[in-house]
């Protein structure tokens, strides 16, 4: 059942704060708190020329067909593994669940003290792998999907901002803060491409016009 969040209001000086954060964390390679660095937007636009274009079909989808969250390490599944990479001085109990650290939401420029308060989005949605493509998977490759922390497909953002985002492709919704568009859409194609997805038409339009501007 979908979970709904009351409007929050972030003080300025979050704001503030999470922009000054966002800078160095395009700009450092080197940060611990950040998404696996996408393909360059060169490599993206041919792996997006390689792409099949087809028409999406979501018969017979479930989110209940991929698996999550599983072990990845220790007593750490997928979502407190997720966490701990992309929060800041994050504190962990026994059983790994977070109970302090700071997380900047790069979809939005928001900073939460609450783990609570964040969500762990699947870059490329569940949903829209199955339209394009893992429909025909096997139980356990979408299960390696929904829980890849190799590939740039899984990151900690403001939940409702996740939300609000739901199964939708770039076509349909970008990430509200503009200047993580083409770090979004070579994650994006980079995924697509190394799970041999296809894209629809309108999704291929969106995408090219992003990364031109890249």
């Amino acid at each position: 059942m979908p979970k709904f969040y009351a409007r929050r209001r972030v003080s300025i000086l979050a704001a503030l704060t999470g922009l000054i954060a966002s800078v160095g964390l395009f700009n450092s390679p080197t940060a611990s708190a950040a998404l696996p660095t996408p393909v360059s937007a060169a490599t993206a636009r041919t792996y997006l020329a390689s792409l099949t274009v087809a028409t999406e079909n979501r018969t017979g989808y479930s989110r209940d067909l991929f698996p999550t969250w599983i072990t990845i390490s220790g007593t750490c599944n997928t979502r407190e593994y997720i966490l701990k990479r992309d929060g800041s001085n994050v504190v962990t109990d026994s059983a790994c669940a977070a109970t302090s650290g700071s997380w900047y939401s790069v979809y939005d420029g928001a900073t939460w003290t609450a783990a609570s308060d964040v969500d762990i989005d699947h870059l490329v949605p569940l949903a829209e792998a199955w339209d394009s493509g893992a429909s025909a998977w096997t139980t356990a490759q979408r299960q390696a999907f929904a829980n890849d922390v190799t590939r740039p497909q899984l990151l900690a953002v403001t939940d409702n901002v996740n939300q609000s985002k739901g199964d939708q492709d770039p076509a349909e919704w970008m990430p509200p803060l503009s200047s993580y568009a083409c770090t979004y859409v070579r994650a994006w194609v980079q995924v697509k491409y190394y799970y041999n997805l296809k894209v629809d038409s309108a999704e291929k339009t969106k995408l090219s016009s992003v990364l031109s501007g890249c």
